[in-house]
Parts: structure tokens; C-alpha cells; sequence
């Protein structure tokens, strides 16, 4: 059995993994974090009246109280990266899906991982759906070089762009390289019109209520026209790549970045 903490529990990503791990045969969850918590065990909330797990409220009384293989992350960007970098510290094997993680932090996770020899994952999407469509749009991006991200996420998500149009983007960068879209002599009537630039691709970042995570990668050529897109209409839809990510994570002797690493 994998012994498992949930950072986070109480968001909706969070409750989510929470009952995924609860019910997956091959895992054991021993504890779940949130600093606001009141409650001393799960077993206080009406959805696990019958769960005899401790909560915990901060990550150094984690480690003291319970044995852990796997710390699953489902917190905010501003704690995310210290959450990451105690738990490879203390030998816990971190899956994470918080986003918002600069390229120097994941660099610097990376190597912190690679000196204590343990397996780790940072996913900003798990949705094996999502992974598809990333890898699907670098490939296309070798014949239809002109293309915009348009993502599209609940209004509470904090980060823009997704992490996901991110690590898609840098998928397309990987394949075509710079390249100036649109006409060079474009102007913004209202700043921001064009979306977000990453060499020479736009994103544009929707918020809205009633989504959940979706994404639309647009390409355009002569004549013709190519449109790669993911739905998740449920939090559920993360759940099979949470799971491959703490199973997989077991084996690593490094942190990855990106499921597609572990299909």
C-alpha cells in the first residue's frame, strides 16, 4: 500500500484526490492538510463521517505524526513550491498539480530531486485527455506554425495563463521555434487585446463561471483551418492521471515535469 497525504484537502481539486485515494485499492491515505482547518479528523465532515483520518494544519506536525510515501499537492502557487521542496527534504515523493511554478523553481526542485534520488511529479494538467491534446498540437505545429491558445477555467483559478496553455506553448516553441504572427504593424486598441505573448504565440485566459478546465489550440494556414481541444467538465476527469502519477512516482529517482513523461 502507498501511504498518502493530501496537501489542500479542503479546495475542490483537493476533496477530489481525497476521495480518489480513499477509494483506490492500492492506496492508503494517512493524513490531509489545510492550515485552515478546524477540524482535528476527517471523520468531523459529513462526506467522510465514516474515515478515521487526522487533519493536519501544518506540514512539519505531518511528518512527526504519520509514515509517508507520497504528498499529493492540490494547494495555492504562493505555498506550492515550499510545499514541494519540504516534502523531497524529508524523502516524501511529491505529485503535485498546483500550478504557477517558475522555470528556476522547477529547475531547482528537479536537481534537489535528483540529490536525494527520489521520484516526484509536477503535472499542470492530469487529465489524460489534456496530455493527448498537448502532445497532438506540438506535433502540428511542424506544418501549421501559426497558432493561438485560448484557455477557459472557472473563476476562481488564480493563475493566468493555466498552467496547461503554458506547457502547451512551450510544446509548440520545442517544435517550431520563433515565429512572428499576424501582421507586424497590428495595434492593441484596447491593451491586452491580443492575449499574452509567448514567442510569437498568443494565449488569451477566459474566466468564467460554470467551467471547469478547458482548452482550444487554433492553427491556421492557406485556405484551411485546424482545432485540437480538451474538456473537463468534471474534477473527476484528473483522477486517473493523480493515481498513474502516485503509482509511477514510486519507481522515479527524479522529479518530472509533465504527465506525457509518465505515459
Amino acid at each position: 500500500m502507498i501511504k498518502i497525504v493530501v496537501a489542500g484537502f479542503k479546495g475542490k481539486m483537493g476533496m477530489t484526490a481525497t476521495k480518489m485515494v480513499r477509494d483506490h485499492e492500492g492506496f492508503e491515505l494517512v493524513g490531509v492538510l489545510d492550515p485552515h482547518a478546524k477540524e482535528t479528523n476527517l471523520n468531523e465532515l459529513a462526506e467522510f463521517s465514516t474515515v478515521d483520518v487526522p487533519i493536519f494544519n501544518d506540514k512539519e506536525t505531518v511528518v512527526k505524526t504519520v509514515k509517508t510515501d507520497v504528498w499529493i499537492d492540490f494547494t495555492i502557487p504562493s505555498v506550492a513550491y515550499e510545499n514541494t521542496r519540504f516534502a523531497l527534504e524529508q524523502g516524501i515523493r511529491p505529485v503535485v498539480g498546483t500550478t504557477g511554478f517558475s522555470e528556476t523553481e522547477v529547475n531547482e526542485l528537479v536537481n534537489l530531486s535528483q540529490k536525494q534520488a527520489l521520484g516526484g511529479l509536477i503535472a499542470p494538467n492530469f487529465a489524460i485527455g489534456a496530455v493527448l491534446m498537448m502532445q497532438f498540437s506540438a506535433k502540428a505545429a511542424k506544418y501549421f506554425p501559426d497558432v493561438e491558445i485560448i484557455e477557459m477555467h472557472h473563476d476562481n483559478k488564480l493563475d493566468a495563463p493555466s498552467g496547461t496553455a503554458i506547457k502547451t506553448a512551450e510544446m509548440i516553441y520545442a517544435e517550431r521555434g520563433e515565429h512572428q504572427q499576424g501582421h507586424p504593424d497590428e495595434k492593441e486598441s484596447i491593451p491586452g487585446a491580443r492575449g499574452a505573448d509567448y514567442h510569437g504565440m498568443k494565449i488569451h485566459s477566459v474566466r468564467l463561471p460554470g467551467l471547469v478546465a478547458h482548452q482550444q489550440v487554433q492553427f491556421g494556414s492557406t485556405g484551411e483551418g485546424l482545432t485540437i481541444r480538451h474538456d473537463s467538465y468534471d474534477r473527476a476527469s484528473f483522477m486517473t492521471g493523480v493515481a498513474l502519477g502516485c503509482e509511477k512516482v514510486m519507481d522515479l529517482k527524479e522529479l518530472v515535469y509533465g504527465l506525457e513523461n509518465l505515459l
